[in-house]
C-alpha cells in the first residue's frame, strides 16, 4: 500500500508539472498567434474572438494546476521545453523556437499562417484525446482536484481546435494534416509518454521551480 501511494503521488506530481509547463507555454505562445490573427484576419472578428477565448482558457487551466500545487504546499518539478509538445512541433515544422517565430513573415505568407493554424489544431486535438485517456486513469480519478481540472479541460478542448479548422476551410486552405505533420505529432507524443515522462518519474533529483512561471519568465530556461 505504501508503494502504491508513493507511486500515485509521484505520477500525479510529474503529470501536473508537465501540464503546468504546457499550459503556461500554450497561453503565452498564443499571444503571437493573436498578433498574427489580428493583422491577417482584421475583418474576421469572430475568429479573433475565438483565439482570444482559447488563450484565456489556456491561462485558466494553468492557474487551476497552480492552485493544485499550492494546495499541496509545493512547487512543480522543473521541466523544460523537452516536455513541450508545441515547442517540438513548432521547431520541427518551422525550424525555429517559438520565440524565434517571425510574426510579420507569417502574416505576410498565407502558407505559413495556414501551417501555424494546422499545428495548433493538431496539438489541441492531441490534447483532447490525451485528456480523455487520463480521465480513465485510476491515479487521476483518485484525486478529486486533479479529476475536476481535467473535466474542465475536457469541456474546453473542442473549442480550442475547431476555430482553426473552420478558418482553414472557409479560406480555401488545407485543414487535413500533412503526412509529415501527422508523423511529427505521433513522434512527439510517443517520446513524451515513453521516454521523457518516465525519465522524470524515476529521477528524484529533479529540482522544483523556485518561482511560478507567470511570475518569472526565465524559470523554464534550459
Amino acid at each position: 500500500m505504501a508503494f502504491h501511494a508513493a507511486f500515485r503521488a509521484r505520477f500525479l506530481d510529474v503529470l501536473a508539472s508537465i501540464y503546468i509547463y504546457n499550459e503556461h507555454r500554450g497561453y503565452t505562445s498564443l499571444d503571437r498567434v493573436l498578433e498574427a490573427a489580428r493583422a491577417r484576419c482584421a475583418n474576421n472578428q469572430t475568429f479573433i474572438a475565438e483565439v482570444e477565448k482559447h488563450r484565456a482558457e489556456e491561462e485558466r487551466h494553468y492557474r487551476m494546476f497552480r492552485r493544485w500545487f499550492e494546495h499541496r504546499g509545493e512547487m512543480p518539478l522543473k521541466v523544460d521545453r523537452t516536455c513541450g509538445h508545441i515547442d517540438h512541433f513548432i521547431e520541427s515544422i518551422f525550424g525555429c523556437t517559438i520565440e524565434e517565430l517571425d510574426t510579420e513573415a507569417i502574416v505576410a505568407d498565407g502558407n505559413a499562417f495556414e501551417k501555424l493554424c494546422r499545428v495548433i489544431m493538431i496539438t489541441e486535438r492531441r490534447g483532447m484525446h490525451q485528456v480523455e485517456t487520463l480521465l480513465d486513469n485510476a491515479h487521476v480519478l483518485s484525486d478529486r482536484g486533479m479529476t475536476a481540472i481535467f473535466k474542465v479541460v475536457q469541456r474546453d478542448e473542442p473549442s480550442h481546435w475547431m476555430p482553426y479548422d473552420t478558418w482553414l476551410r472557409a479560406n480555401g486552405r488545407r485543414p487535413q494534416p500533412r503526412l509529415r505533420e501527422l508523423w511529427t505529432d505521433y513522434w512527439i507524443h510517443k517520446s513524451l509518454m515513453l521516454v521523457k515522462l518516465p525519465a522524470i518519474f524515476i529521477n528524484h533529483n529533479t529540482p522544483r521551480l523556485s518561482a511560478w512561471p507567470d511570475e518569472a519568465s526565465e524559470v523554464y530556461s534550459n
